[in-house]
């Protein structure tokens, strides 16, 4: 039995004449919202919040950013700008082996198996509440 494959699924069908169903949304609510301020505004008030809403709308129905839709490059310009941030670097030390580790070392050659418990200093400890704390907060 043959099936037929559908192809150019990634590209949206045009419904109102030259335009897509979101285009078509999204140029009725620039439309609809500049008639609003058309009509309860002052004409020269008016056109100050016409042409933002206009372009804007516009810039949603067309406008693509690196072959991305302008409405997931606006989302995710907001998803940043209310995120919390939290940057931190800092350069640590290459530490070389001690002395205990070679001895370790040394030892887990020879067949002796020991049980390694790590040492946590007062920094680390400070540093894994930080950590746990931060994490906590994010979620």
């Amino acid at each position: 039995m043959r099936f037929q494959v559908p192809q150019f699924i990634e590209i949206e069908s045009k419904i109102f004449g030259p335009l897509t169903f979101k285009q078509f949304i999204y140029l009725a609510g620039g439309a609809g919202l500049s008639f609003l301020f058309y009509a309860f505004l002052p004409f020269f008030i008016a056109v100050i919040f016409i042409a933002p809403v206009g372009a804007f709308a516009a810039a949603l129905a067309f406008y693509k950013v690196h072959n991305r839709p302008f409405i997931k490059v606006t989302e995710s310009a907001f998803r940043y700008f209310t995120a919390p941030k939290i940057y931190i670097w800092r350069k640590e030390k290459i530490q070389q082996p001690t002395s205990i580790d070679k001895l370790t070392l040394k030892q887990t050659e020879k067949g002796i198996n020991l049980q390694y418990i790590p040492k946590f200093t007062k920094s680390k400890l400070k540093e894994l509440a930080w950590s746990l704390d931060i994490k906590h907060n994010i979620k």
